[in-house]
């Protein structure tokens, strides 16, 4: 059984007791909240629906879960695009099993700005950002993955089709991942933001080689350590921290 399932059945072992590391802070002129995830210490995962089928939906609906088995939500936030029905748009694998399929073609709205690409936790603790068509071609082995566009950063490189002037300006969200694969970093404006100023905060301050917007406008994080428990309209996917229950 994957070491991921097995926390999940029995509890958090002492080791894994540290917690995300987030804070807020201000990249040219513009407030941001950013939290670092150490995979060697808190496990990781996407989730969306619960064991009847219904989508989770809220990061209060995650945590309810967890509680039930002696844990808690550490930090987490919406972990890409949905359709009408919350159902992913694109890739989306869950504890190994492919639900939702890759996408390759170019199309309409920020997803289909291409290079989009795939958000992947692997089995060995570590993770990747991938351009969706790198991925087509040798796919990695994918605990959880999910897809989202466009792309931020590529291979140290922002996107192509970002403007420095952009008037497209929204809350942002997005997850950039450390040269190793050993860290992930979740990013999130505190005000709406152009793209170009998004993927230069993650290349230039958060040093990151790859990067992948997950959403704007909806997008939300939970990091209670800080007082963060953005709420709003029911999610998708969402991404987060699997953590020890609070003791007294």
């Amino acid at each position: 059984m994957r070491r991921l399932l097995a926390l999940l059945l029995i509890g958090l072992p002492t080791w894994a007791a540290a917690a995300p590391s987030c804070e807020s802070t201000r990249f040219d002129g513009a407030p941001l909240t950013f939290c670092r995830i150490s995979l060697a210490t808190d496990p990781m995962r996407i989730w969306l629906r619960d064991q009847t089928g219904t989508i989770l939906g809220s990061f209060g609906n995650i945590d309810q879960r967890l509680g039930e088995q002696g844990q808690r939500l550490g930090v987490a936030m919406n972990a890409g695009m949905y359709h009408d029905d919350r159902a992913p748009v694109g890739l989306y694998i869950e504890d190994g099993k492919e639900l939702t399929g890759l996408v390759t073609s170019e199309g309409p709205g920020n997803f289909g700005l291409l290079p989009n690409g795939v958000f992947c936790l692997k089995d060995d603790d570590t993770a990747a950002v991938i351009e969706s068509r790198t991925y087509a071609e040798s796919p990695p082995d994918c605990r959880f993955a999910t897809q989202s566009g466009p792309m931020l950063v590529i291979d140290g490189e922002l996107h192509p089709r970002f403007l420095k002037d952009g008037t497209s300006r929204y809350i942002r969200n997005g997850v950039g991942v450390n040269a190793d694969g050993t860290e992930v970093i979740i990013a999130i404006s505190d005000r709406r933001v152009n793209f170009d100023l998004f993927g230069r905060f993650f290349r230039d301050a958060l040093k990151v080689d790859n990067a992948l917007y997950l959403d704007g406008n909806i997008s939300r994080l939970y990091a209670p350590e800080i007082g963060r428990d953005d709420i709003g309209f029911p999610m998708g996917p969402i991404l987060g921290t699997v953590a020890p229950a609070a003791t007294d």
